[in-house]
């Protein structure tokens, strides 16, 4: 409850819409109070003593009040509709400002399709339980006690019929809100997996289509989606079980009053217009209990919700800028001091062991290792993508940790080995680099990252449409447009992680010589190929989350058997080099 309680501070300048739609309830509810009490009168004095004047007065009457009921539930459904889905839209907003602000390691802790259902459905459960519970809410509790009294005011002794009835509909509510309130959140759960499967499947409808795994992919889907729709059965079974048990309750009442007041019409103790207007009450009453577990049943639902979007808000950014934090970088030193990383506190092995690496500003600097070997982990401590476990990574000669994250992070320009392009022209997308940047900048990025070549083919150039995550271009084409886009944030550090093995090698030659002429700029290029790095100042071997050796292309040729055997199998064939055969 304290969870709904906090997200109705999102409400903001929408409380106001809430609160008038509240009160127009209050009124439209008092309006149709009075018409069983105009009704009765109108059957006992009017109809009664033949009085077709009265007759009429009151039907105007109960006219004016049916239309004021009406206009103020139009009223209220505006005013609710507002709040509602202006909260949602608040709620949504906040939850997605969030994961923005969130770490690597907070995202590891949310699967993509389980935030998409918590910025979607949970939301739209939220507003459901607002337009279709805010009536209820307010309504029910007047009904209640308005219809209580007026019908113990009316007649006291068929009134103790409720005394009998209302702990039977208690217990009821009590059965179905404690039966299905754990329901909901295995709901919701399974909704999440219903979305990843989705997600999945559409992400990678290549090569579900290449492989032939159609019949495969359906069958997951299938299975998931029977899930859900069991889960939906089994729930909801329950949850509408409130209906026909209160309304056999109702109808209970309904018999045992129309019983007791016939006997007390034939006794002379009581009017027909009086039994008629009692009905009209009981209705209302009985009514108003069913809405009100209705509003159980949506809060119990919006509970579940509620308690996922506060899992979104509260979890607390593992990273963040630091009270007085540095905002400019030095230089592009970067140097790691007995640094030790696992991605998890309760892992029971380290990702990288005992890094002691130290590259000058300016140096360029390749890193090779077999698959699994930290390499990409390495180079996401510098822009502190993730925070060192033990040691310290240095960047400009100080602890990253003491930089403001914008800062860092624009001083730090990396090449993810997954590229990523966005939906929009190659215009929009380059301009991640830099927003202000002209054409003249643009082309020369690209000229450097060898783009220019299959862009100038391309109808309309920079403004081309790339299609929803770059589908338009192939992959060294994306390689390259996403290089251009790094090179134009004109970084102090530049990374690539493995950000050219989809180029050919002459491309890849025509990249690297165009690197070469960037001063000032430190270089890290994580390869495979052996031809990427052995040219850099220095190239660091990775192994099992250490570092093996570094060292130049001369000395590591000379010396280290890991190297030797990548040089010999990539470049001559397999064959033994010399000095590896001494080893």
């Amino acid at each position: 409850m304290k969870e709904l309680k906090r997200l109705f501070s999102y409400l903001g300048p929408y409380r106001w819409d809430m609160l008038i739609g509240g009160l127009l309830v209050l009124v439209e509810t008092v309006f149709e109070l009075i018409i069983p009490v105009l009704m009765a009168d109108l059957i006992d004095v009017g109809v009664g003593r033949q009085d077709l004047h009265y007759i009429m007065v009151k039907g105007l009457q109960m006219g004016v009040c049916a239309v004021l009921a009406l206009i103020t539930g139009l009223l209220y459904a505006r005013f609710a509709a507002r709040a509602a889905y202006g909260w949602g839209a608040r709620i949504r907003e906040a939850q997605y400002t969030r994961v923005q602000d969130y770490a690597f390691s907070n995202l590891d802790r949310f699967e993509t399709s389980s935030l998409v259902t918590r910025m979607t459905t949970d939301v739209t459960v939220l507003q459901n339980a607002i337009n279709g519970g805010l009536r209820p809410l307010v309504r029910s509790p007047v009904m209640l006690v308005m219809g209580l009294g007026l019908s113990f005011w009316m007649n006291a002794r068929l009134a103790l019929v409720f005394v009998v009835c209302a702990p039977v509909l208690a217990l009821i509510l009590f059965f179905v809100v404690r039966t299905v309130a754990p329901m909901y959140g295995r709901l919701q759960k399974a909704m999440d997996r219903l979305n990843n499967v989705v997600q999945e499947g559409l992400t990678a409808i290549r090569a579900v289509k290449a492989f032939v795994r159609d019949e495969y992919e359906e069958e997951k889907f299938q299975s998931v989606n029977q899930e859900l729709m069991q889960t939906s059965q089994r729930t909801f079974h329950f949850a509408v079980l409130n209906l026909p048990a209160f309304q056999f309750t109702m109808y209970t009442a309904m018999v045992l009053i129309l019983w007791f007041g016939g006997g007390m019409i034939l006794k002379g103790e009581l009017q027909v217009g009086e039994l008629t207007g009692f009905l009209s009450y009981v209705l209302q009453v009985m009514n108003s209990f069913m809405m009100i577990s209705n509003v159980f049943l949506l809060l119990t639902r919006s509970l579940a919700s509620a308690h996922r979007i506060a899992e979104v808000l509260d979890e607390e950014t593992a990273l963040a800028s630091p009270a007085q934090a540095v905002e400019e970088v030095p230089d592009g030193s970067v140097d790691f001091d007995g640094v030790s990383f696992k991605y998890r506190a309760d892992a029971r092995e380290y990702a990288l062991a005992h890094v002691d690496l130290h590259i000058r500003a300016g140096q360029t600097v390749g890193i090779l290792g077999g698959t699994g070997s930290a390499k990409t982990t390495l180079v996401q401590l510098i822009p502190r993508l993730y925070d060192a476990t033990e040691g310290t990574v240095r960047v400009g000669g100080r602890d990253v940790r003491e930089y403001d994250l914008k800062a860092l992070r624009d001083a730090v320009s990396i090449v993810l080995q997954k590229n990523v392009l966005f939906s929009g022209s190659v215009r929009e997308n380059l301009r991640w680099g830099d927003p202000d940047a002209d054409d003249e900048t643009l082309w020369a990025a690209c000229r450097a990252a060898c783009a220019d070549e299959f862009l100038e083919r391309m109808p309309g150039g920079l403004d081309a449409d790339l299609g929803q995550g770059g589908v338009n271009v192939s992959g060294g084409q994306k390689q390259r447009l996403c290089i251009a886009r790094a090179l134009l944030k004109k970084p102090k550090i530049l990374i690539f992680d493995d950000s050219t093995s989809a180029v050919d090698t002459a491309t890849e030659a025509k990249i690297r010589a165009a690197l070469a002429k960037l001063t000032g700029v430190t270089k890290i290029i994580i390869a495979q190929r052996v031809t990427s790095v052995m040219n850099t100042d220095l190239i660091v071997i990775l192994e099992d989350g250490q570092i093996h050796a570094c060292g130049t292309h001369d000395q590591l040729l000379a010396s280290d058997p890991i190297y030797q055997e990548i040089y010999a199998s990539q470049m001559k064939g397999g064959e033994e080099h010399g000095p590896s055969a001494q080893c």
